[in-house]
């Protein structure tokens, strides 16, 4: 589940466009400014694609200088029991986690403990075990893997069946480097952009061995305390927050195309996998992430202070600037370029930079303008087993390019 199709294409989509009004939508606004044309007829086409699927519940909220302004929340957190989505709901936010980690990285470069050039073996000596047919592997740089061109393999785990006994993801570091002897480099390493799981594993395997903090620690200390992301978290839901967590769901089809909905619980656990993909909140503290991200700071010179020990306002916009274009990539769903963690569209006052994600049945999607301060966050609770991939994608980037066009 963990590969690049199943987190932007297969999982993206089905919450994109089979989100079902099964207990009806429900808008709240916690400001009133004028909203934008392009927000109403992005939320009315939205709204038309998922009421007639089997999609159990979901959000989109619209975000200005880490505000939410309008919101539109869909269906059910938990079916059974008949908890609605509303604007505490908890989704996992899948690979939306990367962005993360590449902050994390680049926080470690800002206070010299790593160079972008250093190789990535000085750091994990187990990568020497895969195959490099282009050269050494010593020439794989930390900054390849965070443009996803060190030509490392998509999923973190390809072996998986998807049957009902087996582990979610790995567990162990150990299993990694048991695969390694049996992996090689598909392409010279920088030469192209191709998505990467692994890569943000070993990214966090240089953190925990440079810092001395498990991954999860680091980022609640370094990204999520100082910004007031005080509701996001990794792994098992808190106990003061379980109420608010979603279940997340699978929808099966029969040859007669009659749909079962299948509720895996609230909780699951992504493994070693977490720091590609395992972060979890609600959309407000995606928001609150967005405030960082475009400096809303609404000239409170100590909330600039957390944002600056954060990471630094031109340390962000180096990781927007395009590194590796896109092209024809079957990776593609709409984006220009990969920078430093983050997707790229667009240039100058127009660029859209973002992340999306899908895992476990869970789909998120981040987008924002670093220059007007806008955004759209939106999450979903279920995976369709329906559709093809090529109609996913399709109908993804209807919806991808009207987030796009409401945020140039």
């Amino acid at each position: 589940m963990n590969n690049y199709l199943g987190l932007r294409v297969n999982s993206l989509f089905a919450g994109l466009f089979a989100l079902s009004i099964l207990a009806g939508a429900t808008r709240v606004a916690d400001a009133a400014p004028p909203l934008p044309t392009q927000w109403s007829s992005l939320a009315n086409s939205f709204a038309d694609l998922l009421e007639a699927d089997d999609i159990v519940g979901g959000s989109i909220v619209l975000v200005q200088d880490g505000r939410v302004v309008d919101r539109r929340h869909y269906g059910f957190a938990d079916q059974a029991s008949g908890r609605h989505v509303d604007k505490d709901t908890l989704f996992h936010w899948a690979s939306i986690s990367k962005t993360l980690n590449a902050i994390s990285v680049m926080q470690m470069r800002d206070h010299g403990m790593i160079a972008l050039e250093d190789s990535v073996t000085g750091y994990v000596p187990e990568l020497r075990r895969i195959h490099n047919p282009y050269g050494s592997m010593d020439d794989i740089n930390l900054g390849m893997l965070l443009e996803h061109s060190a030509g490392f393999q998509g999923s973190t785990w390809p072996y998986k069946q998807n049957k009902p006994w087996e582990p979610f993801e790995p567990t162990r570091w150990e299993q990694l480097v048991a695969m390694m002897p049996y992996q090689e480099i598909a392409f010279q390493p920088g030469s192209r952009f191709s998505y990467s799981n692994p890569s943000w594993i070993y990214l966090a395997r240089i953190l925990e061995e440079k810092t001395g903090d498990p991954w999860d620690a680091y980022i609640q200390k370094n990204i999520f305390a100082p910004l007031g992301m005080s509701r996001s978290y990794f792994r098992n839901t808190p106990y003061y927050l379980s109420k608010d967590r979603s279940h997340h769901y699978t929808a099966n089809y029969d040859a007669q195309g009659n749909a079962t909905i299948l509720d895996h619980g609230p909780d699951f656990d992504p493994g070693i996998t977490v720091p590609n993909g395992g972060w979890n909140s609600p959309l407000d503290d995606v928001a609150a992430y967005i405030g960082f991200l475009t400096g809303a700071t609404h000239g409170q010179a100590e909330l600039q202070r957390r944002f600056d020990s954060v990471l630094r306002r031109e340390t962000l916009e180096e990781m927007w600037q395009p590194r590796q274009p896109l092209g024809t990539s079957p990776d593609v769903l709409g984006e220009d370029a990969m920078g430093l963690g983050f997707f790229i569209k667009g240039t100058g006052q127009h660029r859209v930079i973002g992340h999306t994600g899908g895992q476990g049945g869970f789909t998120s999607m981040m987008y924002f303008n670093p220059d007007t301060g806008r955004g759209v966050v939106a999450a979903f609770n279920t995976r369709r087993e329906l559709d093809s991939p090529a109609m996913r994608k399709r109908y993804f980037i209807a919806i991808q390019n009207q987030a796009f066009e409401l945020l140039r």
